[in-house]
């Protein structure tokens, strides 16, 4: 065995693991390190492990120290361990070739290009990669290769869609064997269709698999969890277990943001969801001083040992700065009297609290404002439920509810003048599970318009999830078109102009300080570059160095940070605000206000946000 013999964390989770393991829960938990260590724990036992990422902004790669590609990779410091990308681009590339590829040299060209522009869109995208994860669960190959396959998913709204589709397209096969949809013929798929039920099969086998709800002692993510549990149940998937990530124990009981830390993760335990009270099985993750990265560090994340005091700061240049924070990045977008702000980033950064508060403070300076979010598993209500302005209005793109009006305006109006087998035609096309996302993509450049005589604050979906909508608009436009039978709408054609206009669009990137965040927030600040979308600014979110604790553990937590705002500061942002962590959660109108105009204090964990002064 690999390393040294972890104590009892996660060692429940061990002892019961079954073949397949999903780790699911909202952005910013900590599924991937959980995933991984226990990947590395099940390996070191002397288990053939394949670890998997279906996240479309997957880290894999920086977590473990690998690079991970779409075929199962050795994992040098874990011998038993492979691990592997789901890439849902490079997926629908496959997919495409594989349909189009027997066709080439036999067809005529024109024939090709129709095909291939077909085969172009979002829903192909989504096959593919939904095929890949089924190829998982039912390839007899993968099962004599490996005893466990540890699947890292999205944040819950993706990873609940992922789970969903194989009833979903099991389902639309059934009703519409021979039909079209907007991936074209449906006998290639017909010809899965055992595979797709296999897979159904494998999810609801309590034997074979484990749903792992992670989650951190915080009212947000056990609030989601809770959730998620009963939509898991809905779809037969009946074997849950909770991961318990980042609980925190204080040490010097003279540091009140210390004490503050721990009473709000006990409340939070004590006031837990009763969703998840009929899950028994659950595994306790202590609060590590420092993210793990890297297979040692990830086994010590099994073994952890209290740290033996703060890392000494590489410089002793000033961490705060007399200006305000977000006050002054809200000043200077509210200059232009209406316009799109966009909060973007890793999941569980804070893109929905920052989002809210640059809505309310809008808001509060008289400007008419809507809040809302294209994120599946978002409730920006709760974060804004208080009092808010009268000229604030809060909303959120429902999927269910916007599939469901795409469906029936598509039939009212394109379905109208065509005969009997045509509207047959149609409204099988549009119970596809892929009229989703166009319905989706539709209510989003819908609500960029607004943003033409007010301001729109939206908080995204987690960085994957919103570029496949970004990069995918064109796509959405052609089977937009197709499917109504008529030229796609102004808010579609006119989406991408509108999102790389400056004037128009600003795009704040939400991160941690930490390594993870930034850096994905780096790598979406760079395909938003090639876009043609320049972010507005970065705002550093729950950073405790600026909030100066005592404690030992959170001291260790706050020196780790430096690095990481030096980062941010030097290489990446114009325009940087340093928001601290707060004792109080930041929900309601009147605590999000508070975020946003509260000017710098001396070291209150409650004090407002900073700005980081550029070296």
């Amino acid at each position: 065995m690999t390393g040294s013999r972890p104590s009892d964390v996660l060692s429940g989770l061990r002892a019961a693991a079954t073949p397949y393991l999903f780790f699911t829960g909202k952005g910013g938990v900590g599924k991937t390190s959980t995933a991984s260590a226990l990947a590395i724990a099940l390996a070191d036992d002397g288990r053939r492990v394949l670890l998997v990422s279906t996240d479309p902004a997957s880290n894999l790669d920086e977590v473990l120290g690998v690079r991970a590609g779409q075929e199962p990779s050795a994992v040098t410091d874990a011998p038993g361990l492979h691990v592997m990308n789901v890439d849902p681009a490079a997926a629908a590339a496959l997919y495409r070739e594989k349909v189009v590829g027997p066709y080439r040299g036999v067809l005529p060209d024109s024939a090709i290009s129709q095909i291939e522009e077909q085969l172009s869109g979002a829903c192909t995208v989504e096959i593919a990669a939904f095929n890949e994860f089924v190829a998982l669960l039912t390839d007899p190959q993968v099962t004599e290769r490996f005893d466990h396959v540890v699947f890292d998913t999205a944040p819950t709204g993706h990873t609940l869609r992922l789970l969903s589709l194989p009833g979903a397209w099991s389902a639309f096969l059934v009703t519409n064997p021979g039909g079209a949809s907007c991936i074209g013929s449906l006998a290639d798929l017909g010809a899965q269709q055992d595979r797709y039920a296999q897979a159904m099969h494998v999810l609801a086998d309590p034997a074979r698999t484990t749903v792992v709800l992670v989650t951190r002692p915080d009212d947000g993510p056990l609030a989601e969890a809770g959730r998620t549990a009963v939509e898991l149940r809905a779809l037969g998937i009946s074997r849950q277990r909770l991961v318990l990530n980042g609980v925190f124990t204080a040490t010097d009981s003279n540091d009140a943001l210390a004490a503050a830390w721990q009473h709000r993760g006990q409340t939070a335990l004590e006031n837990m969801p009763a969703e998840l009270a009929d899950i028994a099985e659950v595994d306790r993750v202590p609060l590590l001083p420092v993210p793990p990265v890297g297979v040692a560090a990830l086994r010590g994340m099994l073994d952890p040992q209290p740290p033996a005091g703060p890392p000494a700061p590489e410089s002793d240049a000033p961490v705060d700065s007399p200006a305000t924070g977000l006050g002054s990045l809200v000043d200077e977008i509210a200059e232009n009297g209406r316009g799109l702000v966009m909060t973007m980033g890793k999941g569980g950064v804070g893109k929905t609290t920052v989002a809210a508060a640059v809505a309310v403070a809008l808001a509060h300076r008289g400007l008419p404002v809507t809040l809302t979010t294209t994120d599946p598993a978002a409730h920006v209500d709760t974060v804004a439920s208080d009092e808010a302005p009268a000229n604030l209005r809060v909303t959120r793109i429902d999927p269910a509810g916007e599939t469901a009006a795409y469906r029936e305006s598509v039939s009212a109006t394109a379905g109208a003048e065509l005969d009997e087998d045509a509207r047959k035609l149609l409204a099988e096309d549009l119970e596809s599970p892929c009229t989703e996302e166009i319905a989706v993509f539709y209510a989003f450049a819908r609500t960029v318009a607004e943003a033409g005589d007010r301001f729109v604050v939206v908080d995204t979906a987690p960085t994957g999830h919103t570029l496949l909508l970004l990069d995918a608009s064109r796509n959405y436009q052609r089977q937009l078109a197709r499917q109504s039978g008529q030229a796609p709408p102004e808010e579609a054609l006119e989406l991408l102009s509108r999102l790389t206009d400056p004037d128009y669009t600003r795009v704040l990137l939400v991160t941690l300080p930490e390594a993870t965040p930034v850096h994905e927030a780096a790598a979406l600040q760079d395909d938003l570059t090639r876009a043609g979308i320049t972010p507005f600014a970065w705002v550093v979110n729950q950073s405790l160095t600026a909030a100066a604790p005592v404690d030992p553990l959170l001291a260790a937590k706050a020196g780790a940070e430096r690095p990481y705002l030096a980062e941010v500061t030097d290489e990446h942002a114009e325009r940087i605000a340093v928001l601290p962590w707060t004792a109080a959660p930041p929900i309601g109108s009147e605590r999000l206000a508070a975020l946003a105009y509260a000017s710098p204090g001396s070291g209150d964990s409650d004090r407002g946000p900073t700005l980081l002064p550029r070296v």
